[in-house]
């Protein structure tokens, strides 16, 4: 988006934004969305100018955390966010139905649903979407959305897979366009102010950063109670957009696959993908520069709550080229966690997981040349969710980098990535980011998981059979 260029007198935004946006498809080297329903016929890039300028958005995966994190939460706050909410998509009919009444019943939007959510993408007057899908379709949706001339929220994970990632990067850099990966947490005022402590110098060189994730459902965690109204008949499970999606093993509907999706490969990677982002975003940002891992490597158990595929235990270690380490652990049977902390040559800092307050201690061998420094009542603070959407829109408007933007969001998924295929291939993971290769400590190259990889498995990721009708 140029921040120089702007409508010509007479010419409505509408207008402007055809023009400009046909320059930014013809200069797309993909073609997604040439599928039977857009044949070759691109919706033209969105283009907001300035703060006056109402963004539009449409919503795609309104189930959970797509309706109640961001359906609602956005209405409630779509005034001072200039926005109006104009379309939901899921392959559910009935969180269609859910998600466009609330909408309508709380505001004058007019809302259209989609099964399909390419029907949405043709659009002209929508300007950005919110991908709150399950896991897999994340990178076809958003790299489909992008190409169409939309912005994008994308839950976090940005991706399932590494190559994935790269698929959704190199669109970004390609089209331009503003992506924010819904970490929420990266826009607590604490990690900001974290990072000007160390561009000013107060930790000197990085050594450590550590943080923790911890639940303990005795119920077991993400096992979610099943809808009745959740059935193949109103369920678009195994069709060209259905549920299913990209992942390559096809297995009957199955509600609890539908609803408790975070416990299966490949449509989660567990932990690694649901909470260890919450704790990699802030604390990468928080360096101030985030770099690519040069290794990691990850341990993952499951001891406590064998109706999975994923751990219920898991701690991960990075290692960067600067040559700080990081060091994330995360469990749903014990609650018992490690402080948020970064530690450098010249001090420490210690950070509440709340987003709230910072306290700078500097080391004892550089007590004269340092003050301690304790700031509390930062913000935002607590849910910092509908803060980190309206840093979205500013983004939109202004053309700057997202808190949790893709450049930073590249690079956690690489560690994210690298730490799934360490815990399963049981091996240290290297990774070469100008080659985009990862290897073993003796240099030889490791395959990444994909779909392929996974369609593979004897055991095709929790109860396979038709469950539910």
């Amino acid at each position: 988006m140029s921040k120089n260029k702007s409508a010509q007198p007479g010419e409505t935004r509408r207008d402007f934004v055809k023009k400009s946006g046909a320059a930014t498809v013809a200069a797309a080297t993909t073609g997604v969305l040439k599928t039977p329903i857009y044949g070759a016929d691109k919706a033209p890039s969105a283009n907001v100018q300035g703060a006056n300028d109402k963004i539009v958005v449409g919503y795609i995966g309104v189930g959970g955390r797509g309706f109640n994190a961001h359906v609602r939460q956005m209405r409630q706050h779509a005034k001072e966010n200039n926005i109006a909410q104009a379309a939901v998509s899921d392959v559910s009919t009935h969180r269609i139905n859910t998600a466009k009444k609330f909408v309508e019943d709380n505001s004058e939007d007019a809302v259209k649903g989609y099964k399909d959510y390419r029907q949405m993408l043709e659009r002209k007057d929508i300007d950005a979407i919110v991908c709150a899908t399950v896991d897999h379709w994340h990178t076809p949706v958003s790299v489909q959305a992008m190409e169409s001339g939309k912005h994008v929220y994308v839950e976090k994970p940005m991706t399932r897979y590494l190559d994935e990632a790269f698929e959704l990067y190199d669109a970004v850099k390609r089209t331009g366009k503003k992506v924010q990966v819904g970490s929420q947490i990266t826009s607590c005022g604490n990690f900001a102010k974290a990072a000007k402590l160390v561009a000013d110098g107060k930790l000197g060189p990085l050594v450590l950063a550590q943080g923790s994730y911890m639940r303990n459902n005795p119920k077991g965690e993400w096992n979610y109670t099943i809808r009745d109204w959740a059935t193949a008949k109103d369920i678009d499970w195994n069709g060209e957009v259905g549920w299913l999606g990209p992942v390559k093993k096809r297995v009957p509907f199955n509600a609890d696959h539908y609803f408790r999706w975070r416990k299966y490969l490949p449509y989660c990677a567990g932990l690694l993908g649901d909470l260890i982002p919450h704790r990699l975003f802030p604390l990468m940002r928080a360096t101030g520069k985030p770099e690519f891992p040069s290794r990691v490597v990850c341990l993952g158990t499951r001891k406590v709550t064998p109706d999975r595929d994923v751990s219920d235990n898991t701690q991960v270690l990075a290692e960067f080229p600067s040559g700080m380490t990081l060091i994330v652990t995360s469990a749903t049977v014990n609650e018992q966690g490690l402080n948020e902390t970064i530690r450098g040559h010249y001090g420490t800092m210690y950070l509440s997981t709340n987003g709230s307050s910072l306290e700078y201690k500097p080391e004892r061998p550089f007590a004269e040349e340092f003050d301690p420094e304790s700031h509390t009542n930062l913000t935002p603070s607590g849910n910092t969710t509908p803060q980190h959407h309206t840093n979205w829109f500013n983004g939109i408007r202004t053309g700057e980098e997202p808190n949790a933007g893709i450049d930073l969001a590249i690079k956690v998924q690489t560690v994210i990535s690298l730490a799934e295929l360490s815990d399963r291939r049981g091996t240290m993971c290297h990774f070469d980011p100008k080659t985009r290769k990862v290897t073993d400590g003796g240099g030889r190259e490791i395959k990444p998981i994909d779909y392929d990889e996974e369609a593979k498995l004897e055991s095709p990721y929790g109860p396979s059979g038709e469950v539910g009708d």
